[in-house]
């Protein structure tokens, strides 16, 4: 057995990916928590941006609580990072799980939900860019 030095911070990923049947029913959003920590009119930062918001979110999912229903990022990219706990992505019919230090990307190809199989609250910030309105 090895002795964890708690003056050492770690960094960890653990994936892991199984199969689902694409007939799979999504549940509804449950458990999720979401609150605004920054966000940015870009219509007067970057010409063509008019109506759009770049905005940064702290979301958490309490255990067994869903993230849904499926939902893609067309007109809306965004980046996810883990601080706590282990979020599965449901895609493509492949369920992945990201543990702290760890993220994705959204991009105009992703279709997903996310849910929180563990027993601590998953803890992720979120940024993206949106229409505002």
């Amino acid at each position: 057995m090895f002795a964890r030095r708690p003056d050492v911070a770690r960094t960890w990923k653990f994936t892991e990916e199984t199969a689902v049947s694409n007939e799979q029913v999504v549940p509804e959003t449950n458990g999720v928590t979401v609150k605004l920590l920054a966000a940015v009119d870009l219509g007067p930062e970057i010409e063509g941006m008019t109506g759009r918001q770049l905005r940064m979110r702290l979301v958490t999912i309490e255990p067994k609580g869903v993230f849904g229903p499926m939902h893609d990022h067309r007109d809306r990219p965004g980046i996810v990072y883990i601080l706590q706990g282990t979020i599965t992505d449901h895609r493509d019919g492949v369920a992945t799980d990201y543990g702290p230090g760890v993220g994705w990307p959204e991009d105009r190809n992703t279709t997903h939900w996310l849910e929180n199989r563990g027993t601590i609250p998953a803890v992720e910030i979120s940024v993206d860019i949106v229409r505002q309105g």
